[in-house]
């Protein structure tokens, strides 16, 4: 069920889903959080069907700030997605023009959940520092992602000099198979025999600076990036050593290949991931992720991105 509310306020936006609520019950109760996605008109519909797949896990109440036009009269549309158009969420798309096309506590205040943690994702583009926005300063998680950015390096070096705890990048998220994978590899060899790595992948992909940027942290040895054409993703990682190299490779498709010398080749399930993967993968989690903030503000610098495309630097 779609109802659209013309020319409102959030007052009035959130008496209209009680009153949904106590007619038909179709605005659920136990809801697990408030997640609030800030991204233009243009976007909306991808990311509120990444976070409708994503609340079958986590049902949430889902306010999404589709900001218009700042130059254009003050006016407040709404939309409520209630039923089937809501996944296992209650849905408000707010499209505010003039003093409502900013991102405000103000603006959502009258639609939190009492008592719920705060999630906020800017899908493209993100404040310039996440923490100390509006939004972000009312916010227990924070999400962007730089692999929107026209200049992943420079999203990548911005987000290091502005990271708070609780902030968060789906750039890191795209990496969870790789690292699990990775780490098992890595349990059954001897860290000090591996002398370098080599970690390949798109050009245009901060998950390859941020994977190179965590393997430089754990194992403290030479790694460099080669990288292949844009869109491509993660392609492989080669662990040098003197007995031999140790490869895990994925040129295509879902299925990666370990190579390891005098072992017969192994095939691993390694599927690309969904931004809704991504999405509950974060949602699952409510406090800051110290792995990803001790790679972005530690492991970067330490990590040689000159592979990373002249035009980026």
């Amino acid at each position: 069920m779609i109802i659209e509310v013309q020319d409102t306020t959030t007052s009035q936006v959130a008496k209209e889903m009680n009153r949904l609520r106590e007619a038909g019950g179709v605005v659920a109760l136990g809801r697990v959080l408030t997640l609030i996605i800030s991204t233009s008109p243009d976007h909306a519909e991808e990311a509120i069907l990444a976070a409708n797949l994503a609340s079958r896990e986590h049902p949430c109440r889902i306010i999404v700030l589709a900001a218009g036009d700042a130059a254009a009269p003050t006016r407040l549309d709404a939309e409520i997605r209630v039923g089937g158009d809501a996944g296992a969420s209650d849905v408000v798309i707010l499209h505010g023009s003039g003093s409502n096309a900013e991102e405000s506590e103000s603006l959502i205040g009258a639609l939190l959940l009492p008592d719920a943690p705060i999630v906020v994702w800017w899908p493209h583009s993100a404040p310039e520092i996440p923490a100390d926005s509006a939004l972000g300063r009312i916010a227990h998680r924070r999400i962007t992602d730089t692999a929107t950015s026209p200049s992943p390096r420079r999203a990548l070096m911005h987000l290091r000099q502005t990271y708070r705890a609780g902030d968060t990048d789906l750039s890191w998220t795209r990496l969870t198979g790789w690292r699990i994978q990775l780490a098992a590899i890595l349990d059954g060899l001897d860290p000090a025999e591996i002398l370098s790595v080599t970690v390949d992948g798109a050009e245009d992909s901060p998950s390859t600076m941020l994977l190179a940027a965590w393997l430089t942290r754990c194992l403290g040895v030479p790694v460099t990036m080669a990288h292949s054409k844009a869109g491509q993703g993660m392609r492989s990682v080669r662990l040098r050593r003197q007995q031999g190299d140790v490869v895990l490779s994925r040129p295509a498709g879902d299925v990666a290949s370990l190579y390891q010398q005098g072992q017969p080749i192994q095939h691993i399930s390694l599927p690309r991931r969904s931004d809704q993967d991504c999405l509950a993968e974060e949602l699952r989690r409510l406090d800051p992720d110290e792995v990803f903030g001790d790679v972005v503000v530690n492991g970067l610098p330490l990590t040689d991105l000159k592979a990373v495309l002249p035009s980026d630097r």
